[in-house]
């Protein structure tokens, strides 16, 4: 009888231990996105991207009574009216090994102000386009950042 039983036993012990030290998928490991707003100082700084890390997707910056806002990233709003607030890309981003640029736009701009209205932001980068959603609470902390920026207060 041991001699099936102790072969059983020690089968059972290899499965539970093979199942246990599975590493998790891609997708569950990934950090997750989201919208956060900060004061430095004078500036808000708006940014979509894992918390507690570098690893961001956009970093919009203003402060206020500047009129405009500074955006950081891979990409940029998808708008007409974005000026190029750097001669070429800055340095290349640690994280993705992509060139980052750095643009400027107005905060009465109708993608900033879409992403308060209505969540969404359209950006466009060399991979092409991508919409970044905003729950209500994120787009109560866009527009806490647009009447931030958009008023005389340091």
């Amino acid at each position: 009888m041991f001699k099936i039983l102790i072969p059983a036993v020690a089968c059972v012990a290899l499965v539970a231990v093979s199942a246990r030290t599975q590493t998790p998928d891609a997708a569950s490991a990934a950090p997750a996105m989201a919208w956060r707003l900060a004061y430095e100082g004078p500036m808000a700084k708006l940014t979509y991207g894992a918390a507690n890390s570098d690893q961001l997707a956009v970093m919009i910056t203003c402060e206020p009574g500047q009129g405009d806002a500074v955006v950081y990233g891979e990409a940029h709003p998808d708008s007409p009216r974005l000026l190029q607030a750097s001669a070429g890309p800055v340095a290349v981003d640690p994280l993705t090994g992509g060139a980052a640029y750095e643009t400027r736009i107005s905060l009465d701009d109708p993608s900033l102000t879409a992403l308060a209205s209505q969540g969404a932001l359209r950006l466009v980068g060399d991979t092409g386009p991508v919409v970044l959603a905003a729950d209500r609470a994120d787009r109560r902390l866009v527009s806490d950042m647009l009447a931030y920026c958009g008023s005389s207060r340091a």
